[in-house]
């Protein structure tokens, strides 16, 4: 299988997790030995949060607040690739392109951001649309996506099974901004729903969760 995999800044940047990270990489190894491709894209977290902040208060344009907040992504996914060593490639891509070439050669591509005005999700929904993937899998800091917040709602119930044209009702953020925290932008939505790439949302803080998505088993929360 062609998989693209999201990994969110939540879960291996927020504090940054060295376990964590050494753990993907395992299981990235995993399922390049049993033949899939894999297309690796990181988020930045609480890390990236912090240093738009950081932006902001230096009235640096929102161009820049992006622009530091990738930097903050290839870094995180600089140590996942460089502990994977010799089966990614040298440099952490830079363009859709750079991505390409790096699966061409039969690398597992694991990279960040790529421009100003475009989150992670963005990049890893493109990237599936690109490259024709099999599945999209997003790894967060939730089980799932849920009726509601459940960190603010008690009551919230995790959804199971999506379709595409439901996820508009789900996700409140209409437009892009600098650090935007959610479980799918809406940018990535959009994407999502035009090529019905299936994606699956699970819990992050354990990779093997994304082992079973692989396999179909019940895992997370279904779009398709």
């Amino acid at each position: 299988m062609k998989l693209v995999i999201r990994i969110g800044g939540s879960v291996v940047a927020s504090p940054l997790n060295p376990k964590l990270i050494r753990e993907y990489a395992d299981l990235l190894t995993k399922l390049k030995s049993e033949g899939h491709e894999l297309v690796v894209v990181v988020g930045g977290g609480k890390a990236a949060r912090l240093y738009v902040q950081a932006a902001k208060e230096l009235d640096l344009p929102e161009k820049e607040q992006d622009l530091v907040a990738i930097f903050v992504t290839r870094l995180v996914a600089w140590l996942l690739a460089r502990k994977l060593g010799e089966k990614t490639c040298e440099k952490i891509p830079e363009t859709i392109e750079d991505a390409e070439k790096c699966l061409k050669r039969n690398r597992i591509v694991v990279m960040g951001g790529l421009k100003p005005g475009m989150t992670t999700d963005t990049v890893a929904a493109l990237l599936a649309q690109k490259l024709k993937a099999d599945m999209l899998i997003k790894a967060t800091n939730q089980d799932g996506i849920y009726t509601m917040d459940p960190k603010k709602h008690p009551e919230a119930k995790l959804l199971e099974n999506i379709k595409f044209e439901d996820l508009d009702k789900i996700f409140e953020k209409a437009e892009h901004e600098a650090g935007i925290h959610q479980i799918l932008d809406s940018e990535a939505t959009k994407i999502l729903k035009k090529t019905k790439m299936k994606t699956v949302v699970l819990n992050g803080y354990n990779p093997k969760n994304i082992l079973k998505a692989v396999k179909g088993e019940k895992i997370g929360t279904i779009i398709q």
